[in-house]
């Protein structure tokens, strides 16, 4: 009896120690960097991966777990503008019509909610990647 109350008691501890440590701590994307014409319908994919602080490896981050946006390298989402492309919460950008310039495509964690329908949201842990448009 005595040795499952303590398997059950490391269980528990271990349990919660891993809950508070599983923060992303970096995002990167690939590609880094992208011309919407090399790509088919003028699309681009974008992949995310995050660095959490208890692992060491980096893995494939999700829709649940990041939000994309195409925004400025500060971690600023673009508002109700014309940011020059449009971005989906998988990562898949393309250009806008008549926009000809690069872009700043960003994914990552919001640090706040969007008050102002000009100005986006503010990313806290966030990586960026440039989509140039034709």
């Amino acid at each position: 009896m005595r040795l499952v109350l303590t398997t059950a008691g490391f269980l528990l501890l271990s349990t919660l120690s891993a809950c508070g440590s599983h923060e992303l701590r970096s995002v990167s994307l690939t590609p880094a960097s992208a011309d919407a014409r090399n790509f088919p319908s003028g699309q681009v994919p974008f992949v995310a991966t995050g660095m959490f602080t208890d692992s060491m490896s980096p893995v494939p981050l999700t829709s649940n777990e990041i939000f994309w946006c195409v925004g400025n390298n500060t971690g600023g989402c673009a508002g109700n503008i014309n940011p020059g492309a449009r971005l989906d919460q998988n990562g898949l950008a393309q250009c806008n019509s008549g926009f000809s310039g690069t872009v700043t495509i960003l994914a990552g964690t919001q640090s706040s909610a969007m008050v102002n329908p000009d100005q986006g949201p503010q990313l806290k842990v966030f990586g960026t990647a440039q989509l140039t448009c034709p």
